[in-house]
């Protein structure tokens, strides 16, 4: 599986990790689906703090992104 745990870091130490609602808005789909893709692995998952909260890197989203739009075509 493609998800990595980063324990007790706090979110300023990855500037280039978006959200769940800032990676959905991005690649203009619903966060549910950001979500769904994390959950089976189509998208690398970073968790940070506490709570795990998903964060995503922005070339991660910038290759995913290609892979869509040529499964499209």
């Amino acid at each position: 599986m493609l998800k990595r745990i980063v324990q007790k870091k706090s979110f300023e130490e990855f500037p280039e990790l978006m959200t769940t609602s800032e990676a959905a808005r991005l690649l203009n789909v619903h966060v549910n689906t950001i979500r769904r893709w994390s959950n089976s692995g189509k998208l690398k998952t970073y968790r940070l703090g506490p709570r795990a909260d998903r964060r995503f890197d922005r070339k991660d989203l910038s290759n995913l992104s290609h892979r869509v739009k040529r499964s499209h075509n």
